[in-house]
């Protein structure tokens, strides 16, 4: 059995896969990409965010899941923003809030985990230590890398509405992103041209030197502690010091014969299989894959999981979330009958975050899978002097009411659509075997994406090539939206049923799975990652 690692940053995929020929496992290779990946995909992801984890440890029954939730900090209430409230995003990406506080800048910020979660990888089951998973993001750090074009496009992208922030926005409202991030002539960096950032590479050698701990309780927490206080963050010095990684953060259930795993409450893992239990009384195959028939029932099945969703899904240390009403197979069964009716399905809105995260998804040759989603929101553009890493903007994420199942609350972890998840099927001892192992960014159409992967395997006995580049459709709240791919006289169908329309992706646009398929009987690995990004796998 070799080993396969799967990224959407070709850089992170190859410091990765170095780490797996140099005899390092899944877990080495994950932890050594995330920290690359931190480097060249600065607002996706990095020191100051947060990861959701899914993996399957060789020889032990089950999947681990771990959690390292973004939280709100102490200083934060549940009314403070009601005056400040103009409307939720038409898109669904959180709420419009005046000066976009939630959104940009200082209080946006929630307490960050991804430092907690990447070194208690590396303690738990790794084979080498933080120094050494750190090298690679400390060298393209220092010495730059070659900005692509998903980047540079990314900070030419204005802002999709008046009241939100675009990508470069979030850099121009922090002094010290602009010194990183802009050039002498005050734009970003564009296609071709080197990046440095050797700040970013100094804290890194600064945590090899002094443990990850110091991020939490020493000297990095001090001057992160000493700028977010002088400048309004909810965050405070106890939010760090007692910071904790949230453990058996996964979610079980079945579809005909498959066991799926994938994250708990408050992320997306629970829907997933709330979607896939619907569907489970269906003839997929018989309909046709992606035909008119088959968008509409599926995108059926995901609109009524969102519609229950929408009004449970919360961080369950705090909210008395329904879970196995949730994942019942009776809850299925109504939703079965509602959609065979014709039944009109009333979905709420509830914001989510933006799209704005990233994946790394590994196997190695000993059986271990690894399945990481670990994101910034979109980033606040905040970066404390001298760090070189920004921090997340995870406050857009609360519903900025009070008394939703989502309200803000001091602690508290918001809802996220990350789903790292794992499939399961029984060999011929009747022992559960890893079969795929997949993850995306992508907000809530990561659960939406990871579902059609899943489904064109498992229904369709696609490759994982064609089960990952097969155009997508995506139904939550209002019509279905789909890949420009998806040919016009299907959708013409389809809208005879519901309304749907195009978005202006053939590629994209929707969660970018990054999957990796063990076949059942040899044990070869082989990967995919998707065409929306600039991704790839490694076989080696």
């Amino acid at each position: 059995m070799s080993n396969c690692i799967v990224a959407p940053q070709p850089l992170a995929v190859e410091a990765g896969a170095a780490v797996l020929q140099n005899g390092g496992n899944a877990i080495d290779a994950a932890v050594t990409a995330a920290l690359v990946q931190g480097v060249v995909d600065p607002q996706m992801c990095g020191l100051g965010g947060y990861a959701i984890l899914n993996m399957h440890i060789s020889g032990e029954p089950g999947s681990v899941g771990l959690d390292a939730p973004a939280l709100a900090g102490a200083k934060a209430t549940p009314d403070m923003w009601v005056d400040d409230v103009i409307g939720p995003n038409p898109d669904g990406w959180g709420y419009f809030l005046k000066d976009q506080i939630n959104e940009a800048g200082y209080t946006s910020i929630c307490t960050p985990g991804t430092v907690k979660m990447l070194a208690n990888l590396l303690e738990r089951w790794g084979t080498i230590d933080w120094a050494a998973a750190a090298a690679p993001a400390i060298q393209i750090a220092e010495d730059g890398f070659v900005v692509s074009d998903k980047l540079a496009n990314g900070w030419k992208r204005p802002a999709a509405y008046a009241e939100t922030c675009s990508l470069l926005d979030y850099i121009l409202r922090n002094e010290e992103a602009r010194r990183i991030y802009l050039r002498s002539d005050g734009r970003p960096y564009d296609l071709g041209q080197t990046l440095r950032n050797p700040d970013y590479a100094h804290t890194l050698a600064h945590l090899a030197e002094h443990g990850a701990e110091d991020f939490y309780h020493g000297d990095l927490a001090t001057r992160m502690v000493g700028d977010l206080a002088a400048n309004g963050s909810f965050v405070t010095a106890e939010d760090l010091a007692t910071y904790r990684l949230r453990e058996d953060a996964s979610v079980h259930g079945s579809y005909h014969d498959f066991t799926i795993t994938s994250a708990a409450p408050p992320h997306g893992g629970a829907t997933l299989i709330a979607i896939l239990n619907i569907l489970e009384g269906y003839d997929l195959p018989a309909l046709g894959h992606n035909s008119p028939d088959y968008i509409y029932l599926v995108s059926m099945a995901m609109k009524a999981a969102f519609a229950d969703r929408n009004q449970t899904m919360a961080d369950m240390e705090f909210v008395n979330v329904p879970l196995e009403w949730t994942l019942s197979k009776e809850r299925a069964a109504y939703w079965r009958d509602r959609i065979d009716a014709g039944a009109e399905i009333q979905v709420s809105f509830d914001g989510v975050e933006k799209p704005h995260t990233t994946q790394v998804t590994v196997v190695d040759n000993r059986g271990n899978c690894v399945s990481l989603t670990h994101s910034l929101g979109a980033s606040s553009g905040v970066i404390t002097p001298g760090l070189g890493f920004m921090y997340n903007n995870s406050m857009i994420n609360f519903h900025p009411l009070p008394g939703h199942a989502n309200s803000i609350q001091p602690g508290k972890g918001r809802t996220t659509g990350m789903a790292p998840t794992i499939v399961y099927r029984k060999d011929e001892t009747g022992h559960e075997r890893p079969l795929l192992v997949l993850g995306a960014p992508g907000a809530t159409r990561i659960i939406t994406s990871v579902l059609q992967v899943i489904l064109n395997v498992l229904a369709f006995d696609m490759p994982i090539l064609d089960a990952v580049h097969a155009p997508r459709f995506d139904c939550q709240v209002g019509p279905i939206t789909c890949q420009r791919r998806i040919p016009s006289w299907v959708v013409a169908a389809v809208q005879r049923k519901h309304p749907i329309q195009y978005i202006p992706y053939s590629h994209g646009g929707m969660g970018l799975v990054n999957a990796i398929a063990i076949d059942p009987i040899t044990g070869v690995l082989s990967g995919a990652a998707d065409t929306g990004s600039d991704g790839m796998a490694l076989v080696v």
